[in-house]
């Protein structure tokens, strides 16, 4: 079967699922024709995405979330003026993404939660099945509990997912863990797609804690804190422009321009990982049996944490508490349920794309 990729580059996670798919696939005897990716000023393809593809990347514009004036956490507000600013742009996405359809010719899209090709859907409604695949679809499911006091961004969250998944054939929800569901209509719960480096890394338990920054403010509170406790040796990874490829905040604070390889290795052999919210490396860290810091910055990492905490992951914050990690050491417990869910991805998943009879989800918009 052949397959046309569309992915949202919010984050790392999307990127490093995709590639573990693509390897999954041709494993298999399966084809990636193409690969869309939806950008924005603000947000860049990484580099290690860029060089492992091994293809062309078709680029279109899609909407983004602006952090908030402190950089820190995302500002829905000005995220809604700024993409109205946009609209032009996001329509030509619209026309690019069923244009390619048309021309590369696949037996199915896949597309890692781009509102723009769920908008494709909802509008032009190609013949070609979509299938999607989130951690994010999970949060649609009664499976799922919100306990924060945040409840209208959380019904924003689902529906925004929703229209990211218009006349969707499946939405495939990557998950923590392995359960069943009640009402799932046409989600699926799969386990998350790790990358194959992940299970051939073998941890160990150093000194220094580890951690990704998706919102580079975040490196004032780090720095501030390794200040003050300069026994404590900390490498952190960011995705700042124009950084070098390590810059020393203070004697114990690294901050890492965000490379896979290198991530991964620090990841290995830290004795703790800190993070802002994201589902993948959130994931890495329990394969690897790391205990972990999330520090949310929007609602949706706000329901990965509340997720990953039910599966004892680690710890939630709103500032990067280091001391509530350190705190949390000696009553984390690790278990071997997620690393044995984890490796039936390959099974699962590629069960639910090869079988594509369901029902289609309602369209937003009508054809």
């Amino acid at each position: 079967m052949k397959y046309l990729f569309v992915i949202q580059s919010e984050g790392r996670g999307h990127f490093t699922q995709a590639l573990s798919l693509k390897k999954m696939l041709e494993r298999n005897g399966h084809e990636v024709v193409a690969v869309m990716v939806g950008c924005s000023n603000k947000r860049r393809i990484p580099e290690f995405f860029q060089k492992k593809i091994a293809g062309d990347i078709i680029r279109f514009q899609s909407p983004n979330f602006l952090p908030a004036p402190q950089c820190k956490r995302s500002s829905i507000l000005l995220s809604i003026l700024y993409n109205l600013l946009l609209i032009p742009s996001f329509i030509e996405s619209l026309f690019l993404i069923r244009k390619t359809i048309r021309e590369t010719e696949p037996d199915v899209v896949i597309n890692f939660y781009e509102l723009m090709c769920g908008l494709t859907y909802g509008i032009f409604n190609p013949q070609v099945p979509m299938i999607n695949i989130a951690h994010q679809y999970y949060f649609m499911t009664q499976n799922f509990n919100y306990t924060g006091e945040n409840v209208l961004r959380f019904r924003l969250l689902n529906f925004y997912s929703w229209c990211t998944s218009l006349r969707s054939h499946k939405r495939l929800a990557l998950s923590f863990r392995n359960e069943e569901l009640t009402e799932a209509g046409n989600i699926r719960i799969v386990p998350p797609l790790l990358r194959d480096e992940v299970f051939n890394t073998m941890p160990n338990k150093g000194s220094y804690i580890h951690g990704y920054l998706l919102n580079t403010a975040f490196a004032d509170e780090l720095q501030q804190w390794s200040e003050s406790h300069l026994t404590q040796p900390l490498h952190f990874f960011w995705d700042k422009k124009k950084a070098p490829a390590v810059e020393m905040l203070t004697p114990m604070l690294a901050m890492h321009q965000l490379n896979d390889q290198l991530f991964l290795q620090y990841m290995a052999g830290c004795k703790a990982y800190a993070t802002t919210g994201g589902f993948e490396s959130v994931c890495e860290a329990m394969y690897l049996r790391k205990p972990v810091l999330m520090v949310p910055t929007h609602i949706e990492q706000e329901c990965n944490v509340i997720d990953a905490m039910r599966s004892g992951a680690g710890v939630g914050a709103y500032s990067f508490e280091i001391e509530k990690l350190l705190g949390f050491l000696p009553h984390y417990r690790q278990s071997n349920e997620f690393g044995s869910w984890v490796h039936r991805a390959e099974q699962l998943i590629l069960n639910e794309l090869t079988n594509i009879e369901c029902h289609l989800t309602p369209a937003f918009v009508l054809a």
